[in-house]
């Protein structure tokens, strides 16, 4: 059986779980977050393999960029990314990553981006179900209202976050502050 490579980061804002498989990040996912064992058993299942401790360069560059994120030095990411789910899901991820650093969208843009605005329940269930957090940024969803909404990591966390990035909040007529 093969094996996804994983260990354990220490982020100023909680605990993180990163794993590899085959040369690629495919877990970046916050470690006491509710649905931790359904994604675990959701990566297993689609790679056919078996989480094991270990290292792997891919997770000593992710924890490198990870560390310049949080120190206000990068605000892209370059690591190669595998993602297991469906194909809507992998979808909604690819839209997440196209949100600027320092913006944020509502589901209801992000599902109007995908070109079904009548999708934000599957787009939030697909947000939520985002293994690879932080760089597949899922913390720049916010409620169409502007309020913070669930997040893996917690509220603090994300508006943590929001802050770290300068995040304005993205409106039609333009953007405005979130705190």
């Amino acid at each position: 059986m093969q094996k996804i490579l994983v260990q354990s980061y220490k982020s100023p804002w909680g605990e993180l779980v990163l794993g590899a498989f085959q040369d690629q990040l495919c877990l970046c996912d916050w470690k006491f977050r509710k649905m931790r064992q359904a994604v675990d058993a959701r990566l297993e299942k689609g790679l056919q393999a078996e989480m094991e401790e270990g290292t792997h360069r891919i997770l000593e560059q992710t924890i490198q960029q990870l560390e310049e994120y949080f120190d206000g030095k990068r605000k892209e990411f370059t690591l190669p990314l595998l993602t297991v789910g469906s194909d809507f899901q992998k979808s909604v991820w690819e839209a997440l990553q196209r949100i600027p650093f320092g913006e944020t969208r509502s589901y209801l843009q992000l599902s109007e981006d995908l070109g079904n605005p009548d999708a934000i329940r599957a787009v939030a269930s697909a947000n939520g179900a985002n293994a690879i957090s932080i760089l597949i940024p899922c913390h720049r969803i916010i409620g169409s209202d502007g309020s913070l909404v669930g997040y893996a990591g917690g509220l603090d966390a994300k508006k943590k976050l929001l802050k770290l990035e300068g995040a304005k909040a993205f409106q039609p007529k333009g953007q405005t502050s979130l705190f």
